[in-house]
């Protein structure tokens, strides 16, 4: 192609601009439309982006000529309808997490793009993420041995009684697992390497009784190895500022450690102690660069059926929330389970 790939953004809400952002840092790629069900908010999105043309139909925008792929930036109840708009009308796809809301949307999502040939990747953003990429290289490299035990905290405080948002709606963003607590239980089965076994999860609402999903969730993941993920994911601390995360990696060669505030990883093993340098790339734009490196013809770093199995153990988190009881992911992936 002699042209830029030509990009439509669908969604223009807060996150979306984390993806423009993104799409203007390359020289390959350009944005061309964007779309929206707000007009104003559209409107608004289009002034801040040079008057980029706008649309509120998505076809109008797909049957343009310059139009070569789509960025989905919608509530999570959308992305399986949009996907498969996209995939008829021959479109590469950047969808934002999760995939979809259901094991068999996800299914009917990654099986339509391969019948058609096309690329679509899951925005999982943390796997862009220098910290992210640090524990995946260096599991890689054999330093720490077969790994055991993974224990993954992200913490934060950005929900309070007073905020609405489609977040808080279970039919709109699947719950809490599926909207946030996907990120670590993608990045613990990525990490582990091996097929997950089952997911027992617990859930509070520690904010307010009043919520419609847990805004606390401590999840356990085990893969057919046996080796562990411990997952705690919370948006119910105070202040509603505060953010940390807490990353430990258990091998049966050393233990990698890594926290929130300066980035850095230290490698503990028989030889003493290692400091991984710290980094600070932009995760947007390195997910950016591999999507557009996997329309390309490249191995992309979030395989369709990763993000079918993302999608499946944050279902299993959720029901097992509400059941008390463990999940088996052969029988949500079967559809056994579904």
């Amino acid at each position: 192609m002699s042209r830029p790939l030509g990009v439509v953004v669908v969604g223009v809400g807060f996150i979306a601009d984390a993806h423009i952002a993104a799409l203007a840092a390359q020289s390959g790629a350009r944005l061309t439309w964007l779309v929206d069900a707000a007009p104003g908010r559209l409107a608004a999105a289009a002034h801040r982006n040079g008057g980029v043309r706008a649309t509120t139909d998505l076809a109008e925008a797909l049957a343009s000529d310059d139009v070569d792929a789509v960025i989905v930036c919608t509530p999570n109840d959308t992305h399986a309808a949009i996907a498969l708009q996209v995939a008829a009308a021959g479109k590469h796809l950047l969808v934002e997490k999760p995939l979809a809301i259901t094991v068999a949307d996800a299914r009917a999502v990654a099986d339509a793009f391969s019948a058609a040939g096309l690329t679509v990747m899951a925005a999982h953003t943390h796997r862009s993420y220098d910290y992210a990429r640090t524990v995946k290289q260096t599991i890689e490299s054999g330093e720490l041995g077969r790994v055991t035990l993974v224990r993954l905290a992200v913490l934060g405080g950005w929900i309070w009684p007073d905020w609405h948002a489609w977040v808080l709606e279970p039919a709109r963003s699947g719950g809490h697992p599926l909207h946030n607590g996907v990120h670590l239980l993608d990045l613990a089965a990525w990490w582990l390497g091996t097929e997950p076994r089952s997911v027992h999860a617990r859930g509070a609402r520690v904010t307010s009784a009043a919520l419609d999903i847990d805004d606390h969730l401590e999840m356990v993941l085990t893969d057919v190895r046996g080796a562990t993920a411990i997952c705690e994911m919370s948006r119910a601390h105070r202040p509603a500022s505060f953010g940390h995360r807490d990353l430990l990696v258990v091998g049966t060669e050393g233990v990698l450690q890594l926290d929130w505030q300066d980035e850095a990883a230290l490698v503990v093993d028989e030889n003493g102690v290692t400091a991984l340098p710290a980094a600070t790339a932009d995760g947007f734009a390195i997910q950016l660069a591999a999507w557009l490196d996997a329309i390309a013809g490249e191995p992309p770093v979030m395989p369709v059926a990763d993000a079918v199995t993302a999608v499946a153990l944050a279902v299993a988190a959720q029901r097992s929330i509400e059941t008390g009881e463990p999940v088996l992911l052969g029988d949500l992936l079967s559809g056994a389970g579904a």
